[in-house]
């Protein structure tokens, strides 16, 4: 895997390039009923106001679920168990099947706005932008934020609004918000998310918010990788159940580690765990799969990615001595062919 031409990073890219235009555009090929049938089964952000996707992220159904079943069974008391734990667990059963498997993959390699943030980055390498990264300390602020959404626009929110105390707006609050709801739709030619719903307070204040996102997400991405990524309540979901899926990053002790620091400037997440813990705490929660810490670490089968007892791929000196000479860690790509790899890069 580390000899001719593979670069782990290229294939990646053209995995998402791949789920960016089935997921964006399938449902004109595949027909709206096709897309039904799909619903549910990636949990990716793929935004279900799109009108030509070919799936919905798994956050529409579940806040539904949460407002038209648990909140209005809870309410009329009548078939709770059918009304809410059967269509709840449908709803999470499509997710599981396809998380077991691939686990945060979903985050790094398919999800839509995912995609879009990196070509947004990589675009800002082009025009020289910047480069931010986050330190250690801002990090650990910012994680709880993607806890606080799940929980309370996913969850709570939604369930307050079956039960009749939250407006109606807030039925999907979450979506409401995201800025895949109008960066996906515009990539379809459809203009109309990026109006504001000015007939209630609640669906003002949703609709700022979402502008705000949207403009934050396109502005912070040339410069910070993934930055929305860091707060999407998706990424807390898989979080919540990392340790249960067959694939997974592994990167065991090594004396030569906690010295060079190249795999954490590598993460599109400045994760610093991979850098300066190993075993189970490396996977940190903030992992999207998206394998460059693997690509940049210098040392022999240090950092991999295993799916069950197979090694999906691992780091090597040979692969990291090619791939330096092509980007650098931060995604810059490297223009002269003269350069030489550093282990400080």
């Amino acid at each position: 895997m580390t000899t001719g031409g593979f670069v782990l990073g290229r294939v990646r890219l053209g995995v998402q390039i791949v789920a960016l235009i089935v997921l964006l555009y399938g449902g004109s090929v595949l027909g709206h009923y096709m897309s039904d049938m799909l619903s549910n089964a990636l949990p990716a952000l793929a935004c279900a106001y799109d009108e030509q996707t070919s799936d919905y992220c798994v956050l529409i159904p579940t806040q539904h679920q949460l407002h038209h079943r648990v909140g209005e069974a809870i309410v009329r008391l009548q078939g709770f168990a059918f009304t809410m734990l059967v269509p709840l667990l449908f709803t999470f059963l499509n997710f599981f099947l396809l998380f077991i498997v691939l686990n945060k993959a979903f985050c790094g390699w398919i999800c839509p706005l995912g995609t879009v943030q990196e070509l947004l980055y990589r675009l800002g390498r082009w025009l020289k932008r910047p480069l931010r990264y986050l330190k250690p300390d801002r990090i650990g602020r910012v994680r709880p934020i993607k806890w606080l959404l799940l929980l309370g626009l996913v969850m709570a929110l939604p369930l307050a609004t079956g039960l009749g105390v939250a407006p109606h707006a807030a039925g999907d609050a979450f979506c409401q918000i995201c800025p895949s709801r109008v960066i996906t739709t515009l990539a379809t030619g459809t203009a109309e998310q990026l109006a504001v719903n000015t007939s209630g307070w609640a669906d003002t204040t949703f609709g700022a918010l979402r502008a705000f996102l949207v403009g934050f997400v396109v502005i912070a991405a040339l410069a910070v990788r993934q930055p929305f990524c860091r707060i999407c309540p998706m990424l807390a979901l898989h979080a919540v159940f990392r340790r249960l899926s067959l694939t997974r990053l592994v990167k065991v002790e090594n004396e030569r580690c906690e010295k060079c620091g190249i795999c954490t400037k590598a993460c599109p997440m400045d994760i610093p765990e991979i850098w300066q813990a190993h075993g189970t705490k490396a996977f940190g929660e903030d992992c999207t799969l998206c394998g460059r810490c693997a690509e940049y670490c210098p040392d022999q089968g240090v950092i991999s990615i295993k799916t069950g007892p197979f090694v999906v791929f691992e780091s090597s000196r040979d692969y990291y001595r090619k791939r330096i000479k092509r980007e650098k860690p931060d995604g810059t790509a490297v223009r002269k062919a003269t350069d030489k790899p550093r282990r400080d890069a």
